[in-house]
């Protein structure tokens, strides 16, 4: 029979394991032979640099128990599990069709084996002497194909119902695939609330974040400032806009350090990389402390798309 895991399967039956129940590595080995039935049976430098590997991923974590290590999956881990619910469902119906693969070649061996066994039934029959002796040799022979007929009959029953096992656990991963869609999406949409509730609170955040990539000048990076200096200017005349746009000239000096604490590391392709992931992550982490409107949606666009297009210019520029 080919290898039933192909490259990353083993990792992600791994995954589904662990999560049924903590578990301990001669354990993970010792679940896999019997869901194999004695057809598969990993050794250990198999399995446990897998799982050193999966805890390095932060998909699983272990505690010491008894001497052991006994591991169990985390949060990333299932979620991984759930993206690839599909895949995993797949997998298990390659199981079942290893399984009931196997049961078929039992099935042959055994026609086999009693063939081979009638046919030294008759020749034995052939050559004894008397009449006894071949009395004797039919009643062996006869003995002797019961017994493969029964054993024939344990091992497919015991394939029969490893394959409903199977073919069970592939229905109840694809429930579990599914519903772990239908949460992502909720939670994907509790995820857009909390953006628009925030961001009414937020005011210019996003406005100082873009001024920090537009390239750190008042005219450029702080629109969203600047929209507050204007709604200043409406309420309590040309003081008030003068205050405000002092105060969006100060966020723009702030802007102009933002990410200092990330040194250059020699690789430009790199280090804008991780000024990217910067100015995402603070754009979120601002967006769910405080809140977004649709509106406030609109304008942040609006500030990206200017910061789209002047980066474009730079890079433009330079190239």
């Amino acid at each position: 029979m080919p290898p039933v895991f192909a490259h990353g399967r083993l990792r992600l039956y791994l995954l589904k394991l662990l999560d049924e129940a903590p578990r301990h590595g001669y354990e993970v080995i010792r679940l896999l032979e019997e869901r194999f039935q004695g057809l598969y049976a990993p050794s250990a430098g198999t399995v446990y640099p897998r799982l050193a590997k999966l805890e390095a991923e932060g998909l699983v974590t272990h505690a010491t128990e008894g001497g052991r290590k006994v591991y169990s999956i985390t949060e990333a881990g299932r979620a991984e599990l759930a993206d690839r619910g599909g895949e995993l469902a797949d997998l298990e119906l390659e199981i079942r069709d290893s399984v009931t693969e196997l049961a078929a070649e039992i099935r042959s061996e055994v026609r086999g084996a009693a063939g081979d066994l009638r046919r030294e039934m008759r020749a034995a029959a052939s050559a004894s002497a008397t009449r006894t002796t071949e009395e004797e040799s039919w009643q062996t022979a006869k003995e002797e194909l019961r017994k493969a007929r029964q054993e024939w009959k344990e091992q497919a029953r015991r394939a029969k119902d490893e394959s409903r096992r199977a073919r069970e656990e592939a229905q109840q991963a694809r429930r579990q695939a599914k519903e772990a869609q239908e949460r992502a999406r909720e939670e994907v949409q509790r995820i857009a609330v909390q953006l628009q509730e925030q961001f009414a609170r937020s005011g210019g955040v996003l406005g100082s974040l873009a001024g920090a990539w537009l390239g750190g000048t008042p005219a450029a990076g702080s629109a969203g400032a600047g929209a507050g200096a204007g709604a200043a200017a409406k309420g309590a005349g040309a003081a008030g806009a003068a205050d405000a746009w002092a105060d969006a000239a100060g966020d723009a000096d702030r802007a102009s350090e933002w990410a200092a604490d990330l040194t250059a590391t020699g690789d430009p392709a790199r280090d804008l990389d991780r000024l990217l992931d910067r100015f995402r992550d603070e754009v979120r982490d601002a967006a769910r402390d405080r809140g977004v409107t649709e509106a406030q949606v609109a304008e942040a666009r609006r500030h990206l798309e200017a910061a789209s297009a002047r980066l474009g210019t730079t890079f433009g520029a330079r190239s």
